[in-house]
């Protein structure tokens, strides 16, 4: 039996608390580095590549490339300068495309009661 490979894309300071928990680390400095390593691992079978969202938008249309495969799943993760919101936007996005209702943020923002 294979185990799927998961590995993270991003800032040096960010990738490097992934590897504590077992991940390959791709810390990459500009966006020509982040789509070679990007393809790179596409091509090695990485089931799940984590991006950091600051290296996302950059390379967004290189990522546009495999959101129809099935694998990678291309997850974007908030770098160490703090989450833009890209990545919680496109969970948002993926849900509603799934079951075609927005179920996960139809309060947003709203407090909620009792609290």
């Amino acid at each position: 039996m294979s185990m799927y490979k998961l590995g993270v894309i991003g800032d040096k300071d960010t990738v490097l608390a992934f590897k504590a928990l077992g991940l390959s680390t791709f810390p990459v400095i500009d966006p020509e580095e982040a789509k070679s390593t990007l393809k790179k691992m596409v091509r090695e079978n990485y089931a799940v590549i984590f991006i950091t969202e600051q290296v996302a938008e950059k390379i967004i249309d290189t990522i546009k490339e495999y959101l129809e495969n099935i694998l990678p799943s291309i997850i974007l993760i908030p770098g160490n300068q703090g989450s833009l919101g890209i990545g919680m936007k496109n969970v948002r996005s993926s849900v509603e495309k799934a079951i075609g209702v927005d179920i996960l943020f139809e309060s947003e923002g709203e407090e909620i009661e009792g609290r």
